[in-house]
């Protein structure tokens, strides 16, 4: 019986990350982003990419049974939130950068549904619909009012010209680094605080690639609101010294 229950939760498993395009499972997200911007906001946020975490919270009772399951999910997700931060901060792609962001956010799903915390990745996930559907939508009027241009080093100086998509960006954007009393802190703070209160060996190492991911979201986020809202074009050159480039 518990052989049987625990090839139910492995190919559970294998098909949760290859949907929600965990490492090694994650080179069909860019060309997911081919499709029209409001599309890829409704993927993003609610409804595809986010079905392999919603399928492993709905199937818990089954996780719970297989405690290297359990071990699998937590690598997996810790790896790829840092890996999908740091592909973020050296794309310059803007629907790229924010669906790589979606990689890195279900990472901390994954290893959150790892530690057993299922209510906690549900709420990081329902928080998470709403502020990357506000970026993606953003990212969209950014892309129309340059006409199709999607390469952040094109853009520049956008604050004066898109005042509203520059505030909801700026919104979406402190959201998703964790800014107090926003959506994004409340869940994403949880589940670094809980991977650090839990006492088991793999606690302390997903806290430090947690905190690490969080840092690469930090980066690429500012990256991405300093390139299209601040900066001329001409200036470009000179700030990638600036921010590590």
């Amino acid at each position: 019986m518990f052989l049987k229950i625990s090839v139910i939760a492995f190919f559970l498993f294998i098909g949760a990350i290859g949907k929600s395009a965990q490492i090694g499972f994650h080179t069909w997200l860019p060309d997911a982003m081919e499709g029209p911007t409001p599309v890829s906001a409704l993927l993003h946020a609610a409804t595809m990419v986010t079905a392999g975490v919603f399928l492993i919270i709905r199937c818990s009772i089954i996780f719970e049974y297989c405690e290297f399951i359990l071990f699998l999910l937590i690598i997996f997700g810790g790896t790829t939130a840092l890996f999908a931060g740091i592909i973020a901060i050296f794309s310059y792609d803007i629907k790229k950068i924010i669906a790589y962001s979606t990689c890195s956010q279900l990472g901390y799903m994954f290893f959150s549904c790892g530690l057993s915390n299922y209510s906690l990745a549900f709420f990081h996930l329902w928080n998470h619909a709403f502020f990357k559907a506000l970026l993606f939508l953003s990212a969209g009027s950014v892309i129309h009012a340059f006409f199709d241009e999607q390469d952040i080093r094109k853009f520049g100086r956008l604050r004066d010209v898109l005042p509203f998509t520059y505030f909801c960006f700026i919104v979406g954007s402190l959201s998703i680094i964790g800014f107090p009393f926003l959506t994004g802190f409340y869940s994403k703070e949880l589940i670094l605080e809980f991977s650090y209160s839990r006492y088991i060996v793999t606690s302390n190492f997903i806290y430090i690639l947690g905190l690490l991911s969080a840092m690469c979201t930090v980066i690429y986020s500012v990256r991405l609101i300093f390139f299209c809202f601040f900066v001329f074009t001409w200036t470009k050159k000179f700030s990638h010294y600036l921010l590590f480039f």
